[in-house]
């Protein structure tokens, strides 16, 4: 029986699965910590690229 429990304790598999979900996660929060920083920042590039294209295929009078 001891013999189980030490084999339940040395078991190494998905161990490598839950250190890329641990990796994966804290990006996220990262990214969305970015975006919220940022996000007004963000809106006004986005805002600029689209008066640009606006004003670019916009026909000449």
């Amino acid at each position: 029986m001891m013999e189980f429990f030490k084999g339940l304790l040395m078991e190494e598999e998905g161990q490598g699965m839950t250190e890329y979900g641990l990796i994966l996660g804290v990006l996220v929060v990262i990214v969305v910590a970015a975006f919220g920083l940022f996000a007004d920042e963000i809106s006004a590039m986005l805002g600029r690229v689209v008066t640009a294209i606006k004003t670019e295929t916009t026909p000449a009078p």
